[in-house]
Parts: structure tokens; sequence; C-alpha cells
């Protein structure tokens, strides 16, 4: 395919979920099987993306395929220059193999609902708001440009608000869908803000105009600092999106919706979409900007694998691990592991929807229950779940073999070559700890779920294996976890296909003294080691992972194994009773089973502060405001009082009075006035009389 057949051939895929979403909104109204609309429609995508993968990573490896429109136009603004507003889309390995991802996975969801769903009174509108939802993913991995990312990003966070409250008369599932819709909201303010510093500095959206512009030597405000806080806050998007501290705490609650969506949700799309944006701002990224990124993903990665530890909701130990590992993601992000943190979120993507999907498996067979203490047994009952379940769990878990060993082994490599060149331990230790935890409450999972004897008898007997189309996605997900697909050697995912042809570190943009002194090349020429070139990963950091390969992968692999036999000493083996331990440790067990208390914090300080601050402002409102509005009326009235009576007083008596005085004028001259001439001669003869009287006297 040329060229301009695979951007074409993009635009469609991208916009056939939004095709998909109409049409089976609407024929929906009419047409019980409109929801085949949806899940045909999005079958096709798959197809395409399958071609566009292939053709791009076949022909064009090495290019970046951009188009580009013009959307708005503002003309000449003063101060500005002429202002154009494009939009367009961006074909790189990075695009078209997450394109592929979202796309199966989408895929593999709409069928998994067919069966999962069935019965429920908004069946159809359940398959279109999937649509939407996977049309707004789509739209944040072609496009080429920050305004245009915003903007599906946006309507992400509409489709997941919809989605999250589907069952919406159920007050948890509103709730959770407010609560998502609002913490995204904080996390996307700061990311609109760090937008509108990009287009005032360089008058432009688009990715490559921003890089090339920084490779220039144009910082926002001259100042790397500036360059350093716009990247944070375009990172603030990625907070809000990806759930990372402090802004996490909308993921677990968002379990309310479907499962499926669930696995929508944590695997591909909308939690991943914070990640992809900085993998796609990475050039940009300060030193600075990186090490506080590597900082909340680090945090991020370890409160939640502590809260997984004691929570008993299947989903929600599940959740909390999807937190745990984006925080994996942006923590390797931070530290300049670049490659594996979006390696990782193609694997994760892949396991943890086998995970979620295996989980609604469970759901579904022991009629809605979620709580794994009242599960048990069941691997006898749903053997096909069970080894899917177990094969993603031990992907999750890094065990070798899988694809999430060969992924967080980059991850780790990573964070023990930024130790080896820093000499800062912080990272390595979290992540190996994280490791660790990670086993340990996954296979504390398993054994629960589908170990044992079962719980709850009722519900066990009725316990049956899911139908072919909840099954078959669980197959090819597990399927997928395994290392084979992405590289023939089980032990070192560099020597792969992925890694090694289609995905490679970018450039970095930023001047030299932004960034971590071991990420840059050294300069030949000692007269430009202050000007801004581009640069890529030097040898050092490169070698650093290189030579802590195997360390990292023995202490990994080993640190797995034991966080799987502390989970059998405990659950499975009874040589350890739990309940024991945590009334021994019941602070940190109350800690972790409540969250670290994190909504309650929340809820006191925030929401109980809003509250509170709308409180004051009610008493404001109606003792000050409304004082002072009734004051007046009072002052006004009593003033309108004094005004009538001396206007009835004073004016009124003085325009009566003198009306009174005149008619008491005109009844006396009125005798006068008789109309008879004898009369008037008698008067004027009188009075001529009187006057010659007067004259006389004087």
């Amino acid at each position: 395919m040329s060229q301009e057949a695979l951007i074409n051939l993009s635009v469609i895929i991208l916009f056939l979920p939004l095709l998909g979403f109409v049409l089976t909104l609407f024929a929906g109204m009419k047409f019980k099987w409109a929801y085949l609309i949806e899940n045909a429609i999005i079958v096709i995508g798959f197809l395409l993306s399958v071609v566009l993968l292939y053709n791009k990573l076949s022909y064009y490896v090495e290019t970046n395929i951009t188009a580009e429109f013009s959307w708005i136009n503002f003309g000449v603004i003063p101060f500005f220059g002429e202002i154009v507003v494009k939009l367009g889309i961006m074909l790189d390995n990075v695009a078209v193999i997450m394109i592929f991802t979202v796309f199966l996975i989408s895929m593999v969801v709409h069928l998994f609902s067919i069966d999962y769903m069935k019965g429920d009174k908004r069946y159809n509108r359940y398959f279109a708001y999937l649509g939407i939802f996977t049309f707004s993913m789509s739209g944040i991995v072609f496009t080429h440009n920050v305004l245009m990312m915003y903007i599906f990003w946006e309507l992400v966070g509409l489709s997941s608000y919809l989605l999250i409250g589907f069952w919406f008369e159920k007050k948890s599932a509103s709730d959770a869908a407010k609560k998502a819709f609002i913490v995204n909201r904080i996390g996307d303010l700061g990311m609109f803000a760090g937008i509108l510093i990009l287009f005032t500095t360089y008058r432009t959206f688009s990715f490559q105009g921003i890089f090339d512009a920084v490779a220039a030597g144009h910082l926002p405000f001259n100042s790397e600092f500036w360059l350093t806080v716009t990247g944070l806050l375009l990172f603030c998007g990625a907070i809000g999106k990806s759930a990372q501290f402090p802004l996490h705490v909308w993921l677990p609650d968002a379990m309310e919706g479907p499962t499926p969506v669930s696995a929508l949700i944590h695997a591909a799309t909308m939690v991943a979409a914070g990640v992809y944006f900085v993998v796609r701002i990475f050039p940009i990224l300060s030193g600075d900007a990186l090490l506080v990124i590597a900082i909340i993903g680090a945090i991020s990665a370890f409160i939640p694998a502590t809260i997984a530890l004691t929570q008993n909701d299947i989903k929600r130990v599940l959740a909390y691990s999807t937190v745990s590992q984006l925080g994996y993601m942006i923590m390797a992000l931070g530290v300049g592991a670049y490659v594996f943190a979006f390696f990782h979120l193609i694997t994760h993507a892949f396991f943890k929807a086998c995970l979620f999907l295996g989980s609604g498996s469970v759901i579904h067979s022991m009629h809605h229950e979620q709580d794994i203490q009242n599960m048990g047994g069941l691997r006898k009952k749903m053997p096909i779940t069970y080894i899917t379940f177990l094969v993603a769990s031990l992907a999750l878990s890094g065990i070798p073999f899988t694809s999430g060993f060969l992924s967080k082994d980059g991850i780790l490599a990573g964070t023990l070559a930024f130790t080896s060149l820093t000499g800062n331990w912080f990272f390595p230790l979290i992540g190996f700890s994280v490791a660790l935890l990670t086993a340990f409450y996954m296979f504390r999972l398993i054994i629960l779920t589908f170990h044992g004897n079962p719980k709850n008898k009722e519900k066990y007997d009725h316990a049956h294996e899911s139908p072919f189309l909840m099954i078959m996605p669980l197959v090819l997900l597990s399927g997928l976890s395994i290392f084979l697909w992405y590289t023939p050697n089980p032990f070192n995912a560099d020597s792969g296909w992925v890694l090694s042809k289609w995905v490679k570190a970018p450039a970095i943009s930023v001047p030299e003294s932004a960034r971590y002194s071991f990420m840059v090349e050294e300069p030949k020429d000692e007269s430009i080691i202050n000007q801004v070139e581009e640069v890529t990963f030097s040898n050092e950091y490169t070698h650093a992972m290189h030579s802590v390969h195997v360390p990292t992968m023995i202490l990994s692999a080993l640190l797995a194994g034991l966080g799987i036999l502390f989970a059998f000493m405990f659950y499975q083996w009874k040589k350890i009773d739990p309940d024991k331990l945590a009334a021994k440790v019941k602070p940190l067990y109350n800690l972790s089973y409540n969250k670290w208390y994190f909504d309650e914090f929340y809820n006191t300080v925030f929401v109980g502060g809003v509250l509170a601050f709308s409180n004051f402002l009610r008493w404001f409102d109606n003792t000050i405001i409304d004082g002072i509005v009734n004051g007046s009326a009072s002052v006004t009235r009593g003033i309108s009082r004094l005004s009538r009576k001396f206007d009835d007083g004073v004016v009124d008596g003085l325009v009566n009075s003198t009306a009174y005085f005149s008619g008491f004028v005109g009844l006396l001259f009125r005798k006068f006035q008789t109309g008879k001439v004898q009369t008037y001669i008698v008067l004027v003869i009188f009075s001529l009389l009187i006057l010659l009287f007067l004259f006389k006297s004087f």
C-alpha cells in the first residue's frame, strides 16, 4: 500500500466505531438485533488494523507517515500573527501497534459482552456506548497534535462516564461515574494549561512542530524551568486518566460498571491513554520533569499493590493491580526505559484484559457473586477459565516464559541502570518490592477463588463453565500472554522483533542541561556544550541496562516465585494463619484494607471542605448579602414612608392650600360677577368714590 492509502485506511478505522455507535443507537430503538451492527463493525475495524499494522511494519518501518489539514483559520491576530489550527493523522510504529491492541481488546470485549450482558434492558445501548468509547480512544492513538489529542481525551472521559454509570439506577454506579468524571477533570485542567503554554510559545499544536522548535532552542518563556513546568502540566492529564497518585481513587470505584467495561477501561483504552500520552510527549520532557514523573509512578506502583493484598472483591483486586502496573509504566518512562514502558503497556493490555474477562466469567457463573471469600473450588467447575486466569496471572506476576516477564524485566533493569548511574536506590527498591507483592496478591486471588473447598455451596452447585463467546476471548488473550509472540528468546526481549525492529526510543529534543547527563551523547565540540541539539539515549545508559539484565532477571524471577510461595503458605497449605497475622499487625492491615484512607481523607478535606465552604457561602449569602439587601429595602421603605408623608403633608398641603385660597378668592369675586350692567355701573361709581376719598385724604 502507498502512504496515502495507509492514511485513508487509518481514517476509515478511526470513524468505523463512530458509525457503529450511530447505527446501533438508532436502530436499537426498533430492532433487537442492532447490537450485531456494532459487533460486525468492530470486527471489520480489527481486521483493517491488522492490515494497517502489517503494511506499516513491512514497508515503512523507519518512516513516520503524517497527513494534516487546516481546520480553523483565525487569520492574522495582533501580537500573534496568523493562527491556523490543523488536525491530522500520524502513523508511526507506536501508533499502529497501539491501534491494533485497542481494536483487539475492543473486539474481544464486544464478543464477550454478547453473552455476559444478555437480557439487559439497555442491551443495544450498551454496545453503542462501547462503539463511541473505541472511537474516542482511536482518535487519541492516531492524532498528530495535542489539540486533537485533548478533544478525543475528553470524549474518552465522556464515554467512560456513560459506561461506568451504565447501571445508573444503582446509586453506587452513578456515584462512581461522577467520581471518575470529576477526578479526571482535575487532571485535565493541568493538561489544558500545558497545551495553552505550548500553543502560546510555538503557534502550533503539532507534536513534530513542537519537537523541532524545542530542538532549535526555542523554549517556553526562554526558560528550562518553564519547559519542566509545561511537561508536568501536560503530565497532569496522564495522572488523571491513568489513575496515578494522588488521583488514583476513581479507578477502583469504576468497577461498578459491567465487568467487560472494566476490561476495556483497565486494559488498552482509557487508563492506557495517559501512558500513551507521556510516550508521545517524551522527547520534550526535561530531566526534572522525568524525575517527578518517576517518583509519582513509583508511589502509584507501591501503594495500590499494598492495598490489593487485603481486598476481597475480585474486580477490586484487579483494579488496584491495574493502578500498580500503570505506575510501573510511568516509573519506567521517568527513569528513561521508554521502550519497555510501551512494551509493558502492550503486554499488560492482553493479560489484564484476560484477567478482567476471566473475573467476569466467574461472576457470571456465580450469579454475580464478587467476594472471593464466598468462592473456592471453581477450578473443577470452570477448568478453561481457571487455566486462562492462571496463565494471565503468571504473566502479571512476571514469571519466565510469559510476556509480563519480558516487559517487567526491562522496566526493572531500567531502574537498576538508573541507580548505577545516579546512586539512587529508591526506584529499584520500589520496583522489586512491587514484583513480590504482585505475585502474592494474584495467587491469593487464584487460591481463594479456584482452589480449596467451596464457601457457598448453593452458588457453587449452580456454577458452570461459561459459553463459547465468553471462553474464546480468554483463550486468545491468555495465548498472547506467552513470550513467543514477541521474541523467540524467552529471556531477552531486545532480541525479538517488537523491540529490535518496531519500537525504538525517540530522539530527545530538550537542551542537554535539562536532561539526565547519562541520557545524552557527550558533545564532540566543547563550543556547542550549551547549545540545544537533538540527541538520543546514551551508550552509557544502554550499556548499564545490558549489564544488569541477568541479575535483574534472576532477582525478579526469585521475588515473583517467593511471592507465589508465600501465597500458598498462607492460603493453600495453611502454614501461616492470615487472620492471626492480620491481628498482630492490625494497624497495617487496617491501613491496607481501608485503602490507606484516601477516600476518607479526600471526603473530609476536599469534599467536606467544599461542602463547608458552600455552607459558609450560603450563610454569607443569607446573612450578609441578604442582610444588606433586606436592610437596604428596609431603609428604602422608611425613606419612602417619610417621602410619602412629606408629599402628603407638605407638597400636597401647599398645592391644596393654594387651590383652596384660589377657590375662596373665586367665591368672593363671583359675588361681583352678576352679569348685570346696573350692578357693574354701581360698582364702578362706588370704586370711583372710594378712590376720590383716598386721593382727598392724601
